[in-house]
């Protein structure tokens, strides 16, 4: 029997629909524990606020989650994690708190010597955590950042194979195509459209996120500190977001089931 420790809920959240694609790669490996998704559509975007603005966003997230008594919170948006994780984990030192980064070492590591093309928001992009992350690679690929603030638009929309989005992500990769090896997705949100990004760049291009990492790293921590559920079930998942609006809940339950 799992004990009420190990029975609690793991905490997930991101600025809207994005971190859904963190969600599902936990819930594939670890399918027997409870989940609470919650998404911050009201504030969506984040990746254009203040690194401020995203930690007090998160924060508070992060106390509604401890009302909820969970035993591990996963910030499942770069740009959140960038601006507010090593914050967080000295304010909430006994709290296992995962963060995402953009997957560059599976990108550069694909193919020796090999252009690597980083996709995030303006934000993820401009903080010195991913100046961190570029400042170990780039000796061993080029590394060219691409802003995409506006495909997070589109995912909270619910349009992930419309003409409007590949007309929007032809015009932002032309100027790279048949010049790059990987794309490394450094967003939550851009899973959605990693099949339209792959028909632009060609299947020869390797398309990479950072979901099944933080996914491993949660799975980790727990087993770390003997928190995981042993029992044989189907975990719940509850939805949450803070746009009032139903149709959240649903695009939510929707985008989750997507293949």
């Amino acid at each position: 029997m799992d004990s009420e420790e190990t029975k609690r809920p793991i905490g997930i959240f991101d600025s809207g629909m994005g971190g859904l694609t963190v969600l599902r790669e936990c819930v594939k490996i670890m399918g027997n524990e409870d989940y609470i998704f919650y998404g911050d559509s009201f504030n969506a975007p984040y990746g254009v606020k203040s690194t401020e603005q995203v930690y007090r966003l998160s924060k508070k997230i992060v106390q509604r989650f401890l009302k909820q008594d969970v035993k591990a919170i996963v910030i499942a948006c770069n740009t959140a994690t960038s601006a507010s994780a090593s914050r967080l984990r000295k304010e909430y030192p006994e709290l296992p708190i995962i963060g995402l980064e953009p997957a560059l070492k599976p990108a550069v590591l694909h193919k020796k010597n090999s252009t690597v093309l980083v996709m995030a928001t303006p934000l993820t992009l401009k903080e010195k955590k991913f100046e961190n992350l570029m400042n170990r690679f780039e000796d061993q690929a080029k590394i060219i950042k691409l802003p995409a603030p506006d495909l997070v638009e589109f995912v909270e929309r619910g349009e992930i194979d419309t003409p409007e989005l590949k007309k929007y992500l032809r015009s932002i990769l032309n100027p790279y195509l048949g010049n790059i090896d990987a794309v490394v997705l450094g967003c939550t949100h851009f899973p959605f459209a990693k099949r339209a990004i792959q028909q632009i760049v060609g299947n020869d291009v390797y398309v990479v996120d950072g979901g099944a990492g933080a996914a491993r790293e949660l799975r980790r921590l727990l087993e770390a500190k003997n928190e995981r559920r042993k029992e044989k079930r189907i975990g719940k998942i509850e939805f949450l977001n803070s746009n009032p609006d139903p149709q959240e809940i649903e695009l939510s339950k929707k985008l989750f089931e997507l293949d």
